[in-house]
C-alpha cells in the first residue's frame, strides 16, 4: 500500500495490520508530483489525503487516479476534509472507496465517518480477512440491507446529517461547494494587504493556511481568542508558531467573515502583526 501526506495514523495503521506499505511524502506546502509516484506500479492500492490540512494543499486527483488506472492500482481517497468543499467525483476517478466525516463540510457533530464503496470495493471487503469487529465492513454491509448499523451509532448526529443532507440535495451540491469557495476567496483577498503568506501552492476551498512574516503564528490564534473571540485553526509540533489556518467550511455567514478580516487587520494598525 502507498499512501501520501502527512498524516502519521495511515502509516500506525498499515504497521498494525501487518501491511506492506511505502510512504511517499511532500515537502510542507507543496503538491504531489508525477514523478513521486514513480517506482511504484507494482503496488496494490494508493491511499491519498485528497486534502492536506495542515499546509491546505490540495492534491492532483485526476493526475493520482490516472497513474492508479494506468498501473492497476485500488485508489482509496480520504476526503475528509475536501468533501464539499472541492471538487469531487468518484466515478470519474475511479476511486474504489472515499472517506468522509460528519464534522467537516457537513458541519454536525463529530462521531460518524462516511464510506462509500464501489462493487470492487465491496467485494474486496467480503473476500479478505478482518481482524476487527467493531469497524467490520462485513458487518456494516450486511447490516445495510436491512436499514440498520451492527450496533447502535450516533443517532443525533445520524438525524443532523439527514436534515443537513437533504437541505444540500434540495440545492445541490454544487451550490454548497461554490459558496465554500466564494467564503474562501473573500477571505484571500481581504488579507492581501497583510503581512501573512499563504504556505499552499494548491490551496483548497476548506481552509487557507497561512505563515506570519513577522510575529508566532501562536500569538495571533491567541489574540484572535482573547481580544477578539475569534478561534483560528492552531498548528502544533515544530509548525506552532509558524503557521496557523482559517477554515472556510461551515456555517460561516457573511458577517463571520467581515469580523475576522476586520479583526486581522486591526491587529495590523496596532502592530500586533508585525512593523
Amino acid at each position: 500500500m502507498t499512501r501520501t501526506a502527512s498524516s502519521w495514523s495511515t502509516v500506525d495503521l498499515c504497521a498494525l495490520h501487518g501491511r506492506d506499505y511505502t510512504e511517499v511524502r511532500c515537502d510542507f506546502g507543496h503538491a504531489l508530483r508525477r514523478e513521486q509516484l514513480t517506482g511504484l506500479e507494482d503496488r496494490t492500492a494508493l491511499l491519498i489525503n485528497m486534502h492536506e490540512t495542515s499546509s491546505g494543499v490540495l492534491y492532483d486527483m485526476d493526475m493520482v487516479a490516472g497513474f492508479c488506472r494506468e498501473n492497476g492500482i485500488f485508489l482509496i481517497v480520504d476526503a475528509i476534509s475536501a468533501f464539499l468543499a472541492d471538487e469531487l467525483d468518484m466515478a470519474a476517478l475511479g476511486a474504489g472507496a472515499v472517506l468522509t466525516g460528519s464534522q467537516k463540510a457537513l458541519a454536525v457533530q463529530p462521531g460518524v465517518s462516511l464510506i462509500a464503496l464501489s462493487p470492487e470495493a465491496v467485494r474486496r471487503a467480503e473476500e479478505n480477512p478482518e481482524v476487527c469487529l467493531y469497524l467490520s465492513l462485513k458487518q456494516a454491509l450486511k447490516n445495510a440491507e436491512r436499514g440498520q448499523t451492527p450496533f447502535t451509532p450516533a443517532v443525533t448526529t445520524l438525524l443532523q446529517l439527514h436534515t443537513r443532507l437533504s437541505d444540500i440535495t434540495a440545492r445541490g451540491a454544487e451550490a454548497e461547494r461554490a459558496r465554500i469557495a466564494a467564503v474562501a476567496a473573500a477571505f484571500r483577498a481581504g488579507i492581501a494587504d497583510l503581512p501573512l503568506t499563504m504556505i499552499s501552492e494548491a490551496p483548497s476551498n476548506a481552509v487557507t493556511s497561512l505563515h506570519p512574516l513577522y510575529v508566532p503564528a501562536s500569538a495571533i490564534v491567541r489574540i484572535l481568542k482573547d481580544e477578539y473571540g475569534i478561534w483560528a485553526c492552531p498548528n502544533g509540533g515544530a509548525l506552532m508558531d509558524e503557521v496557523f489556518r482559517i477554515g472556510h467550511i461551515g456555517h460561516i455567514r457573511p458577517e463571520d467573515l467581515h469580523s475576522l478580516l476586520d479583526a486581522l487587520h486591526d491587529m495590523n494598525n496596532r502592530g500586533l502583526l508585525g512593523p
